[in-house]
C-alpha cells in the first residue's frame, strides 16, 4: 500500500509539548518513521512514498534562538529524507482584546471566563461593585496562517490526482474536517492526532460515503520519544535544550 503523509508541524509541535510536560528527548522527531509506525499498525504493507510537513518560519528577530533550532532542524529533516517536500506558511503579528478566561477541566479544557470577584472588583462611576463584571485584556498575538490550507490543499491534490493508495493526516484541527471528508470517499485516510486532548468530532466523523478501511488514532509521549532522528543527524546535531 502506497501511503502519502501531510503534518501540520505545529499542531504536531504543540501536541507533544502537551504530552512532554517539560521533558525532554522528544523535538527531534523523525516525522517518516512516526508516520510508518502508526500507520502499520493499521494497515499491511505500508510504504510512504512522500511527507509533506507543512509550518511557518519563526521569526529571527522576535526569537532567535527558536529560529535557529527550528532551522537546524528542518535541514536535519531533509537531509534525513524525513519529509520530502516543506511547505511554508506565514507568522502575522497582531493584537486581540478577548475576555480573561482560564483553561477549564480535561478532557476538553474549554475556557472559563474570569469574573469580578473579591479581592478583585469592579466598580461603576458611584463606586458600586458590579459583581460579575467581566475582563477583558488586550494581548501581543503571533499567529501561524497557512498549514491548516496547506495540509488540505497537498491531500486533495494527491487524492484528486490518484497519486496515492491511502493518506495519513497529522494534525487534530478541526478545520481539516472538509478536505478529509471528500478524501475519505475517494481513498483510505488515517488521522493522527498529535495531542493530549480528545481527537476532534469533526475529524472522527466518517461519512457513510466513505471507502472502506478509514480510521483514527491519538499518539502518546511514548510514540514521540521512540522515534527520534540520530544525533548527529549527517551533519547537524541536535539543539541542547531539546
Amino acid at each position: 500500500m502506497h501511503v502519502r503523509v501531510y503534518v501540520d508541524g505545529f499542531n504536531l509541535y504543540y501536541g507533544g509539548r502537551a504530552h512532554a510536560q517539560g521533558a525532554q528527548g522528544w523535538k527531534w522527531l523523525n516525522v517518516r518513521e512516526l508516520a510508518e509506525a502508526v500507520a502499520g499498525r493499521r494497515w499491511a504493507g505500508v510504504v510512504v512514498d512522500r511527507v509533506t510537513y507543512c509550518t511557518a518560519r519563526i521569526d529571527s528577530v522576535t526569537n532567535p534562538s527558536g529560529h535557529r533550532d527550528q532551522d537546524i532542524y528542518l535541514l536535519a529533516l531533509r537531509r534525513a529524507r524525513s519529509v520530502d517536500w516543506i511547505q511554508f506558511g506565514k507568522f502575522y503579528d497582531k493584537t486581540k482584546t478577548r475576555p480573561l478566561a482560564r483553561k477549564g477541566p480535561a478532557p476538553y479544557f474549554k475556557p472559563q471566563l474570569v469574573s469580578a470577584a473579591h479581592p478583585v472588583v469592579v466598580q461603576d462611576a458611584a463606586g458600586v461593585d458590579v459583581p460579575g463584571a467581566t475582563f477583558m485584556v488586550t494581548v501581543a498575538d503571533r499567529e501561524e496562517k497557512g498549514s491548516d490550507v496547506n495540509v488540505a490543499t497537498h491531500l486533495l491534490i494527491d487524492t484528486l490526482s490518484g497519486a496515492m493508495d491511502a493518506a495519513v493526516v497529522i494534525s487534530n484541527d478541526s478545520d481539516l474536517a472538509f478536505p478529509v471528508s471528500e478524501a475519505r470517499k475517494r481513498r483510505p485516510v488515517g488521522v493522527v492526532n498529535p495531542h493530549a486532548a480528545r481527537t476532534a468530532g469533526s475529524l472522527r466523523a466518517i461519512d457513510p460515503a466513505a471507502v472502506a478501511g478509514q480510521w483514527f488514532e491519538q499518539l502518546n509521549f511514548a510514540d514521540f520519544a521512540a522515534h527520534q532522528l540520530p544525533d548527529p543527524c549527517l551533519g547537524y546535531a541536535k539543539p541542547v535544550d531539546w
